[in-house]
């Protein structure tokens, strides 16, 4: 069965994270997406984790997960013939998407303007900190940068506390898949309209608009002047947050509207039936709060994160248990809906991974191939354009692949 992107060709030259997860997310659908690395190859390749935890350029988990299904090759964009390939290759895409400094395509020919006039329906995706205008363009960032830009870190933290962020990368893989929406959209209107252009994709815009608390908070502060405070978990109603049970902790949500759900659930015990606790101030109350908490701290150590699952989906509280990254790879559930999967390392082992972020009935996701070994595919890509085995070692000789 064809893929959903199966006649999407794509020139890649992203690295790092935003840019590789978005070219990630069409590859894994279908597009043909050649990654174009310099000599010395992206630099995520030099990030972890890494098996055994030994460096490795072709081992890097980061790598593997955000450059599979894409053919590699290795081109030196300041050699006169390293460009020449690029505008040969542009001919014969769709879709360019880079993640360089704004300006750089400029300076090496590669721009947009320079782009149209080999293909003139090609769609050029920059997607960069700040844009590709505009006074901060030039400015540096990162992922603890724009979240704190971005206004959500504002109220992330404990309220006598400086603000902190929250973990992992997930503005920028966010960064990415807004990304790749945004490429979409130009694709159809070039295929189905005519009409090529250029998608500047500001990594901090992607996150001041973003659903991960931005936007609600954009929309209490444009109509009605509030601020998000900084809150401590559980301090509003109860019981909320994370509780340790007996194999690990446990999260449950705020019982707004489902106490007696709770009161339920842990068989109706004899000090909640004073009448105090089913008053509309029950779950907000400080002191019926500290003799709940000692009752419930002890009931939840006396069950498993399965148990507690179990009784709490039973009594439709929304709830769930602090999986461990092993938690999560063992769940039978998740595994028989296909999030995890199979690759290759450099060496052949065998790998698992997640897998597709999404699935659809008629146009299946699958890996058909491993992240590229650095330069893995460039005299296969060479090739197809029509360079003899002799050019092509002219070519490696001179420094321009």
């Amino acid at each position: 069965m064809e893929t959903a992107l199966a006649d999407v060709r794509v020139l890649d030259f992203t690295h790092y994270t935003a840019g590789p997860y978005c070219t990630k997310l069409l590859a894994d659908y279908g597009a043909d997406v050649i990654k174009v690395e310099s000599l010395q190859g992206d630099p995520a390749r030099r990030l972890g984790p890494f098996p055994q935890d030994r460096p490795d350029p072709e081992k890097s988990g980061i790598f593997l997960h955000l450059n599979t299904n894409k053919r590699g090759i290795t081109l030196n964009l300041k050699h006169r013939r390293g460009r020449e390939i690029v505008r040969k290759l542009v001919e014969q895409v769709d879709l360019v998407v880079e993640s360089f400094r704004p300006g750089v395509m400029a300076s090496l020919g590669l721009d947009y303007e320079s782009l149209k006039s080999v293909n003139p329906n090609i769609v050029l995706t920059s997607i960069s900190n700040f844009g590709q205008t505009g006074p901060y363009r030039d400015y540096k960032g990162s992922e603890i940068i724009f979240y704190g830009m971005g206004g959500e870190m504002f109220s992330t933290g404990l309220p006598d506390r400086e603000p902190v962020k929250l973990g992992g990368k997930v503005g920028l893989y966010q960064a990415g898949a807004i990304a790749a929406v945004a490429t979409m959209g130009a694709f159809f209107a070039a295929r189905y309209q005519g009409v090529g252009q250029h998608v500047d994709v500001s990594i901090m815009e992607t996150q001041a608009g973003s659903q991960d608390r931005r936007m609600p908070a954009l929309v209490g502060y444009a109509y009605a002047g509030v601020l998000t405070k900084r809150t401590v978990p559980g301090t509003t109603h109860y019981p909320q947050g994370v509780y340790p049970c007996a194999d690990g902790y446990y999260d449950f949500a705020s019982p707004v509207g489902r106490f007696q759900s709770f009161h339920a659930m842990l068989g109706y015990p004899d000090f909640m039936e004073d009448p105090r606790w089913h008053g509309t101030d029950g779950p907000t109350d400080p002191e019926l709060r500290e003799e709940f908490d000692a009752y419930f701290l002890g009931w939840c150590m006396e069950h498993t994160k399965q148990e507690l699952w179990n009784v709490a989906q039973a009594h439709r509280i929304i709830s769930g248990p602090l999986n461990t990254i092993e938690d999560l790879a063992q769940d039978p559930v998740f595994e028989e809906r296909g999030c995890f999967t199979q690759t290759t390392l450099a060496d052949g082992t065998p790998i698992g991974m997640l897998a597709r972020p999404f699935s659809m009935s008629e146009t299946p996701w699958r890996i058909e191939r491993p992240a590229p070994k650095l330069g893995q595919h460039t005299e296969e890509v060479l090739a197809r354009l029509g360079h003899t085995s002799e050019e092509i070692e002219s070519l490696r000789s001179e420094g321009a692949v």
